[in-house]
């Protein structure tokens, strides 16, 4: 490392020093609101050395270091190798993989674990073709430094470096200083801030490919797999590699593009205390595992290991021995707090990745200094001599040792360097305190889920225009010459399946994937075919973990893809709910729009399988979605719902970037009758495309039946409530009573419009919910009306507030066709 890459570093981890502190300034007069600060973390600027300005990073909350250098490097402003050009730790990717074997993560090969076993993905730190790990003990530093060298060092020169003074100076408009800016806005919350506006104290910035992540502890870990994988199998789509950047929003029917260069890897950072998370254990298990079956996730992972979750201690030597028994995870470390050595161990841990395209870890011993945040006060449970001990591995001081010895500045250079940099950084929190704050409602949630319903509907339609047309002959092999318009009336199954079929035809970046969905064709037969038509790479299994999976999605449609994850039961979410409220939901909030990761999540879910294997697979609460924002909720009832509603969600997904969630009920999905026996009156024609936008179901609108007159009484139901609903309707026309049926369609946003114009145009409206009574839908229908003026009669028959119990006794608990019929007729008494 030469003397000006080493001031390089000094600059960055001054710059994230002093914002520390102005963060605890701010605070002091009530003007700062977040002072979870990096010190003692600083190294981490050696490790964005180690990498390019184009490798997505997904960052951990002490990584203002990191940050400040990351976006020097973009602007071309350091010492450090132009990333444009290779650099020395190897960037060519082993195609064959480390062993020279051909790789069963090509797109045309089928991820077989069983014959990927043969697959040598051996990790031991014996493996001469990587090179050995760096040891886990301390490294000396003396002489690592090089005044001079190939770089021919400015600074050792006495030059100025390109945007920097001398030793003693700061250049006042230096990337420092942005990045600076960047970060003192998101302090005080300022709507000019550059990523989140306001909304979020986060690192993160388009240009810089640095992701922003939320503060819940290694959530985001699962969705950087997902971006690693999605990386690899867009780059082997696409080997020539096109200019990298996202592609336009709603480019839909296009080929899907990855907004960064092909042979990028990804790094995610994360603190100690994290390894012992769900999600962290998740996101370490999905990359090992994927790795031991062959498929390639070139993903580093970097830990930060102070020592402490908040005031908790990671017991000595438990993280490294975690870090080190993960399987198909390579191990390196490093001194954080020593700059040569980090920066050393991250060159060879990030070459290693690179090449091989492989998952590695990198565990940086650091300190925590000024406490975990600024309201900590750390006497209370650490002792004066452990804190002194901390203070000593200051990383600012080792690193400012280094560059005193090698000559390359005097200590009262960098003193005055230390100075010069805290004035800018408190001028600059001065400037910021004057701009605007997010100043109304509409503003905050401006960016949490916009709709433009028109581009979806035109989106639609231009998806049948080139189903109809150029694409006619693909389809028509896609579907072996048998067009599902031509099958005659399907159920809901098969009506998802043909849909499904037709999604993974317009849009080229669609993958379909989950447990059971490939080999099997899913449980329920939905997704069957699917991997024969369209290969494994669209279409393949995965491990039974739904972190994982909703992982997967997450990272898959950040880095350009189309995800359609599966959970194969509703009662399954439950396991992985975060990765939909903390991770997915929020991104375009965090990011004022700048990354989104549009995703469709089918889930198998609802009661009424006569009690089948009970609670777990007849799960009937949807509680925990409806209160997500900007949550799409989908629940088709009919066949001839199912594709309309299902091509609505890709679309608004392509083009809005909407995180969808689409409940099939599992006990309509191979119904046939509605009224009687071997009627089929449930089962539907599946339209040409000529007829899709003509069919399109636009997100939050109802769909009504009109029964009889259609004058007596309004049922708003969805899900298995329709069928339940038409058929008591039906009992009371022979009474001579008229019903509207509004099947709501869309959980979330609700058909608010829909629901207070049927309900008023009957004066009397029952509420069939399938869910529980407590936190059901039947409450937000109600609350709607209520909102929206309605002053008629309603009453609400609900599933009591019980789980699903098995066989005949769940008859007990759920909503049935004589108690809607019975509340129909209380209603009428009135």
């Amino acid at each position: 490392m030469t003397g000006a890459q080493l001031l390089d570093l000094f600059d960055a981890q001054v710059t994230s020093r002093q914002l520390d502190l102005a963060g605890r300034w701010l605070r002091s007069f009530g003007e700062g609101f977040h002072t979870t600060g990096s010190a003692g973390h600083e190294g981490n600027a050696a490790v964005a050395a180690a990498l390019r300005p184009g490798d997505p990073a997904l960052l951990h909350y002490r990584s203002g270091a990191f940050y400040c250098l990351r976006a020097a490097l973009a602007a071309g402003r350091t010492a450090f190798p132009d990333p444009a050009f290779p650099d020395p730790a190897g960037s060519s990717t082993d195609e064959g993989g480390p062993d020279g074997h051909a790789d069963p993560g090509r797109p045309d090969a089928a991820p077989d674990p069983d014959a990927a076993a043969d697959t040598d993905t051996d990790t031991d730190a014996t493996d001469t073709d990587a090179g050995s790990a760096v040891p886990a003990g301390p490294i000396s530093s003396a002489g690592a430094v090089h005044p001079s060298g190939p770089s021919a060092d400015p600074v050792a020169r006495g030059d100025a470096a390109e945007g920097a003074g001398p030793a003693g100076e700061t250049d006042p408009e230096d990337a420092y200083a942005g990045a600076a800016r960047d970060v003192l806005r998101g302090m005080v919350a300022s709507a000019r801030e550059p990523i989140a506006g306001g909304r979020h104290k986060v690192f993160g910035r388009a240009d810089l490919a640095v992701v922003p992540t939320t503060s819940t502890i290694a959530s985001h870990l699962p969705r950087a797999v997902g971006v690693g994988l999605a990386l690899e199998r867009l780059r082997r789509r696409d080997p020539a590699g096109r200019p990298a950047g996202a592609a336009p929003a709603g480019d839909v029917g296009q080929p899907p593009r990855s907004p960064w260069p092909p042979d990028a890897i990804v790094v995610c950072s994360f603190g100690d205390a994290s390894v012992n998370h769900a999600s962290a254990t998740a996101a370490f298990n999905t990359a090992g595992w994927y790795d031991h079956t062959g498929l390639r996730i070139p993903v580093l992972f970097v830990c930060e290991d102070n020592g402490l979750g908040a005031s908790v201690r990671s017991p000595r030597g438990w993280v490294e021995a975690t870090l080190r028994a993960k399987p198909g995870i390579r191990y390196f470390a490093a001194d954080g707090t020593d700059p040569v050595h980090t920066y050393e161990a991250a060159v060879e841990a990030a070459g290693w990745v690179r090449r091989h395209r492989r998952p590695a870890v990198l565990h940086l011993s650091t300190v925590r200094l000024m406490g975990h945040a600024g309201g900590d006060a750390e006497a209370a449970y650490r002792r004066p001599g452990e804190l002194a001990a901390d203070l000593a591995r200051d990383p600012l001081l080792a690193t400012a040792r280094l560059l005193v010895e090698a000559g390359t500045a005097t200590a009262e250079e960098l003193l005055t360097r230390y100075d010069e940099r805290g004035w800018q950084v408190r001028r600059i929190a001065e400037e910021v305190l004057g701009e605007p704050k997010l100043a109304s409602a509409a503003e905050v949630v401006a960016e949490i889920a916009p709709r433009r319903p028109a581009r979806v509907a035109r989106a639609v339609a231009d998806a049948a225009t080139r189903a109809a047309g150029p694409g006619a002959v693909a389809r028509a092999e896609a579907f072996g010459g048998r067009l599902p318009e031509l099958a005659g009336p399907l159920t809901l199954a098969q009506s998802i399946n043909a849909a499904l079929a037709d999604g993974m035809l317009d849009h080229p970046g669609m993958v379909v994937f989950g447990e059971d969905v490939a080999a099997k064709g899913g449980v329920y037969e939905v997704t069957k075919g699917l991997r024969d038509r369209f290969g494994a790479a669209r279409v393949f299994d995965t491990l039974l973990d739904e972190t994982s999976i909703l992982g997967l999605g997450l990272g898959a449609g950040l880095a350009g893809l189309l995800p359609v994850p599966e959970i194969q039961y509703l009662a399954y979410l439950h396991n992985a709910e975060d990765q939909l409220r903390g991770e997915a939901a929020t991104m375009r909030f965090f990011s004022s729009g700048a990354f989104r990761n549009p995703m469709v999540v089918r889930v198998a879910g609802l009661a009424y399988q006569e009690g089948s294997d009970g609670h777990f697979h007849n799960d009937n609460s949807l509680a925990v979605l409806r209160d997500v924002p900007g949550l799409v909720i989908a629940v088709p009832a009919r066949p001839d719902d199912a594709a309309p509603m299902l091509r609505a969600c890709l679309a608004s997904a392509a083009v809005d970037g909407s995180v969808c969630v689409f409940v099939e009920p599992i006990a309509l999905y191979h119904t046939r009758d509605l009224y009687a026996e071997s009627d089929g009156e449930w089962l539907a024609d599946y339209p040409e495309p000529e007829a899709w936008p003509a069919g399109h179901a636009p997100v939050g609108r109802a769909r009504v039946y009109g029964v009889g007159s259609a004058e007596d009484v309004t049922i708003i139901t969805f899900g298995n409530g329709v069928r339940m609903s038409l058929r008591a309707a039906a009992a009371l026309a022979d009474e001579g009573v008229g019903t509207r049926v509004v099947d709501l369609r869309w959980i979330a946003p609700l058909p608010v419009a829909d629901i207070v114009r049927e309900a008023s145009a009957t004066g009397r409206v029952l509420v069939v919910d399938e869910t529980r009574r407590s936190g059901g839908v039947g409450e937000g229908v109600l609350a709607a009306l209520v909102d929206g003026g309605y002053v008629g009669a309603a009453l609400r028959v609900a599933a009591i507030d019980s789980f699903v119990p098995l066989g005949p006794a769940a008859r007990q608990v759920l909503v049935s066709e004589k108690a809607i019929t019975q509340g129909a007729r209380t209603l009428l008494a009135r």
